[in-house]
């Protein structure tokens, strides 16, 4: 497939998930009635998927965006008795693990497939999700704007090594759909830029993802138009897998040595303030 068709198609999916994620953003009735539609679209699934991986990725993705949408609209600022229960601090809990459940698919598959630096380097990034505890939340009513983002104070390093690590795996997972996986791992770090807010970025990967994943699990329109099988090197991968696992590596030195520091700090502070 020539190499300009399939950027073009590209810019467009791109442009689409871009606006996607201003509606999933601020319209209600759009991202809740979205999330119904897509468990509706339940039996055009076993058409579309055929192995184990892809049954796991769309089904822990497009059952939880109900959990997920329905937390926003508890704390929208107009549902004070009926979701009271989803204001409280455990709904974070349960997207940290299925993120983090997420990744583990990922890795387990990679690790199937042989590719151990790139599975490796998805443990990295679980041990470094920021706890829900101070980290997650739902965005304030302004009073204004009631859009209830859903927030996560993720590092930008952090979102960046995701996209490298799941560009890898998808890569040598399914390289026939690299290019428009590619997108739905760009968007999102365009749309965080563009609305200069780091902690967006959660958000548009959950809607990014479950469109992406919907899409394909009803009708497959990516080969025609992105497939990238033609990009395949076992050379490129395996280097690339090496490249990804130092990348990581140094992330995670980088955060138990300001972990360790904060706590000495902290250490030395409470040590100093026993003696005053």
């Amino acid at each position: 497939m020539p190499l300009l068709s399939i950027f073009v198609s590209m810019v467009f999916y791109m442009l689409f998930l871009f606006l996607f994620l201003e509606y999933s953003r601020e319209k209600q009735q759009f991202y809740k009635w979205f999330s119904i539609i897509a468990l509706c679209s339940f039996p055009l699934w076993f058409l579309n998927i055929d192995s184990w991986f892809r049954w796991v990725k769309t089904i822990s993705i497009l059952i939880p965006l109900v959990f997920f949408n329905y937390i926003r609209i508890s704390n929208d600022g107009h549902h004070e008795k009926s979701f009271m229960r989803l204001k409280e601090k455990w709904p974070m809990w349960i997207l940290y693990a299925i993120l983090m459940l997420n990744i583990i698919e990922a890795m387990l598959q990679d690790a199937s497939s042989g590719y151990y630096f790139n599975a490796a380097c998805g443990l990295m990034l679980c041990v470094t999700i920021p706890l829900p505890t101070k980290h997650w939340r739902v965005g304030k009513n302004d009073g204004k704007n009631t859009f209830a983002e859903i927030l996560a104070d993720l590092p930008l390093a952090w979102c960046l090594l995701y996209v490298t690590w799941n560009a890898a795996f998808v890569y040598g997972e399914n390289i026939a759909y690299f290019a428009s996986s590619l997108c739905i791992l760009l968007v999102p770090q365009i749309w965080m830029f563009f609305k200069k807010r780091v902690d967006l970025w959660l958000m548009a990967r959950v809607y990014t993802l479950a469109v992406h994943l919907l899409i394909r699990a009803s009708y497959d329109i990516f080969t025609p138009v992105m497939d990238s099988s033609a990009w395949f090197s076992a050379d490129f991968l395996r280097i690339w897998g090496i490249v990804n696992f130092a990348l990581h590596l140094a992330y995670v030195l980088y955060v138990f040595s300001k972990s360790r520091k904060k706590e000495t700090v902290l250490k030395y502070s409470e040590k100093y303030y026993a003696y005053e």
